[in-house]
């Protein structure tokens, strides 16, 4: 269970609590961690939050493609696309992400895809267009470098996404964009005190993409409207 109450998840079927599939190859799920939340920056320190998150997802073998400030039913939020080395076979897994940090816990919605047997077609037909001398670009959050992990390069870019309609990348940002603006939040999660920064403490790498739920712990009481989720169907 999560303080988001509702999304709208038409043509999604849940596949387990806060898990939901479709067709193309889409995963949904959505998460709630009761820990300060491993932001490397506050969400108005932009660049400095842009940096460690990209130096946080290329040490663990990634690649940070995007991240973006914003808002989820008016909550401050951080907005993340990334991809990932698959582990069982050649190919890459696209991830993106809205972290929704408060003070003492966070809430996430993701969506990921992964190349299935064929790979790499995106990547090489663009280099062809572009050519190899303007394909891999300095990393943006990077200060003029590359960071290690996979490497950033304008096949990654979303003016590409038409001309790949059924690539995983093109898949998972546009379901992003589809589903944010129909994202509620409960009014409690909403009310709680702000993310001001990283814990005190050292804090372990930043994860590219959240994992397993961990056990939630009670928001501050208040009279619910509703439950916890709500599934908003067409």
């Amino acid at each position: 269970m999560t303080p988001i109450t509702g999304l709208d998840l038409t043509g999604f079927t849940e596949r387990e609590p806060g898990v939901w599939t479709d067709t193309t190859g889409l995963v949904v799920s959505v998460h709630f961690f009761p820990l300060v939340p491993d932001l490397p920056a506050p969400l108005h320190e932009t660049d400095r939050l842009r940096a460690g998150l990209a130096q946080g997802v290329a040490s663990a073998g990634g690649g940070l493609i995007e991240a973006v400030p914003g808002a989820v039913d008016g909550v401050p939020a951080i907005r993340q696309l990334v991809k990932v080395p698959l582990q069982s076979r050649p190919g890459q897994a696209f991830l993106a992400t809205w972290t929704v940090p408060k003070a003492g816990c966070s809430t996430v919605l993701k969506i990921q895809a992964a190349e299935g047997a064929t790979t790499g077609m995106r990547e090489a037909m663009i280099m062809a267009q572009v050519g190899p001398a303007d394909y891999f670009r300095p990393h943006p959050y990077a200060g003029g470098g590359q960071l290690g992990g996979l490497p950033y390069h304008v096949g990654d870019h979303e003016q590409w996404d038409a001309q790949f309609p059924d690539h995983p990348l093109t898949l998972v940002r546009a379901a992003l964009h589809r589903i944010t603006p129909t994202v509620t939040l409960d009014e409690r999660f909403k009310s709680l005190p702000p993310f001001a920064g990283p814990a005190p403490q050292a804090p372990g790498p930043h994860a590219p993409f959240p994992p397993a739920p961990v056990p939630q712990t009670p928001l501050p009481p208040a009279p619910a409207k509703r439950g916890w989720f709500r599934r908003k169907s067409s």
